[in-house]
């Protein structure tokens, strides 16, 4: 991928993080850049989500630096969209997909939970930008898992971010449902700065820009390709990757035991 000339949105430089006595992040340099679409893979436990945290100021790093928009995490997270991976919902709770979305325009401190008209501007953008502004008078818990992760972007989307940060945002969702929110991604990559963390390798190779693998330690090269020293730190035995599909890529044959494998 060419260089960016342009000031990175986030950059991380050796950062050590973890929690108590549990180092997770070891050594991470990495930055994303305007326009940047970049998808990361990674066994559970490798660090990806405490990696989102890092960046969202959560979780402060043992040693390193990271900066959001030129500012500490703490401060630019502000202009980060987050959706989570988790996403717990009281059935009995009575709140429709409007007020779900509203909750990305509650100012830091909950100084005021009334909203004004450009508040409510924002929420009907949002609610359009994602095709759910005819749901907006429905429960949150009348609607398919593909709609309410499409809600939960859009509740993102309320604050203006300039970045957006996903944790497995197609987990949950049909595979017809997850190539809509892909599309959608894709067309909000043309303002915003994207980041997501999923365990599908072969969605992640056809929808996003560049790929990187964490397993502790990050290997991105800001390029597509799934590389073997990825796969290796990624998973930590031998691997060969098909994806099927197109684009398609297929690593090299390996050696196992003495056996090499085709």
């Amino acid at each position: 991928m060419e260089e960016n000339s342009e000031a990175p949105v986030i950059s991380l430089r050796n950062v050590w993080a973890g929690y108590d006595l549990d180092t997770v992040l070891e050594d991470v340099s990495f930055d994303l850049y305007p326009r940047d679409y970049v998808g990361l893979i990674g066994p559970n436990g490798g660090g990806k989500t405490t990696l989102i945290k890092v960046i969202l100021g959560l979780v402060p790093p043992r040693s390193g630096s990271v900066s959001v928009m030129g500012a500490s995490a703490q401060e630019g997270r502000k202009h980060i969209g987050y959706v989570p991976q988790l996403q717990i919902s009281d059935k009995a709770f009575p709140i429709n997909v409007w007020d779900v979305v509203s909750m990305g325009r509650i100012k830091p401190g909950f100084s005021s939970l009334r909203l004004n008209s450009e508040d409510r501007q924002h929420v009907e953008e949002a609610l359009r930008q994602t095709g759910m502004l005819e749901l907006s008078k429905r429960s949150i818990n009348e609607i398919s898992g593909g709609q309410r992760q499409r809600i939960y972007i859009a509740r993102a989307l309320a604050a203006e971010p300039r970045i957006l940060l996903l944790d497995e945002p197609t987990a949950s969702v049909d595979p017809h449902a997850s190539v809509q929110i892909y599309d959608l991604l894709a067309k909000l990559n043309e303002e915003i700065s994207i980041m997501l963390i999923s365990h599908d390798m072969t969605a992640v190779s056809a929808y996003v820009k560049t790929i990187g693998c964490i397993n502790r330690r990050l290997v991105y090269h800001r390029d597509k390709s799934i590389s073997a020293d990825m796969l290796q730190i990624g998973y930590e035995c031998p691997i060969d990757l098909i994806a099927h599909g197109v684009p398609h890529r297929v690593l090299p044959a390996h050696d196992i035991d003495g056996e090499r494998l085709e």
